[in-house]
């Protein structure tokens, strides 16, 4: 199937998700988790096939700048389809959605040098399976960080919106909040000892920057989850520090990308 098609079919379908999340969050049609998975199902399945035609190639995995982004926005899309089947987390579909369909726009839209792993090497893919997956798990914390902040402010004012009617309650989202930068941070860590293990030179391969954000935005969410159990952090304190680890990790991974790939035009 070629790229294109399968480029169309995934953002017809993520519209046509994000449209149905819309509607529900209105109040115009009933929520189903049937419909909802299945949607998500095919576009994931879409989107998975357009990965393979356009990361996978030449006997390694190209992680470039628009590249890696169609990558994370797939995982993060499966990861909060596994989260909702269990997790009340239906509205961060209305954030997703539309993420996943703007980094397919932007890798076929726009160029820039390859940066290609070999599918030798073993170790520097799992430092990055690990680091994808902390960065995805943290797009989704700081997307519910940013619901709750707005949530928290609302109900302090006595604004009944819509979406303080479609959140579920507050102590909910906060619990969902925790247990996405705790899984976080997990894989953070295990992104940081693996490259450790497997990058050979950080300055020679351009990685101490991003190096150096990454265990920023580890201390930064630590500390999270410290003054969460020593201080009872919450509520708007909780999203604050939660954006500020998240804008330190993507400023790691996309800032250092961006710059070497974008500007400098170095690739890999």
């Amino acid at each position: 199937m070629g790229t294109l098609i399968l480029a169309v079919t995934s953002l017809f379908l993520y519209s046509v998700g994000t449209a149905l999340q819309a509607l529900h969050f209105r109040g115009r049609v009933q929520s189903n988790l049937a419909i909802t998975t299945l949607i998500g199902v095919l576009a994931l399945t879409s989107h998975g096939l357009l990965i393979g035609q356009t990361v996978h190639h030449d006997g390694g995995f190209d992680f470039s700048f628009f590249k890696s982004s169609v990558l994370i926005s797939w995982l993060i899309v499966f990861l909060l389809l596994g989260l909702n089947l269990k997790k009340p987390v239906q509205s961060l579909f209305l954030g997703v959605y539309p993420l996943a369909g703007l980094t397919i726009i932007l890798a076929l839209v726009t160029h820039g040098p390859s940066r290609l792993v070999s599918e030798q090497s073993y170790g520097m893919l799992s430092h990055i399976a690990l680091s994808v997956t902390a960065y995805s798990l943290f797009t989704l914390a700081a997307i519910q960080a940013v619901l709750l902040y707005f949530q928290n402010r609302q109900l302090k004012h006595n604004y009944n919106s819509l979406l303080v009617r479609n959140l579920p309650p507050l102590q909910t989202m906060e619990s969902l909040l925790f247990e996405m930068v705790w899984a976080g941070v997990v894989m953070l860590i295990l992104a940081i000892v693996t490259g450790a293990l497997f990058i050979e030179d950080l300055f020679a391969q351009n990685l101490a920057h991003k190096t150096l954000f990454s265990i920023l935005s580890l201390l930064v969410f630590v500390a999270l989850l410290i003054g969460r159990y020593t201080k009872g952090w919450r509520g708007i304190t909780a999203s604050r520090w939660t954006l500020a680890g998240c804008a330190l990790l993507m400023l790691a991974f996309y800032g250092s990308k961006f710059v070497l790939e974008l500007i400098f035009q170095r690739g890999g």
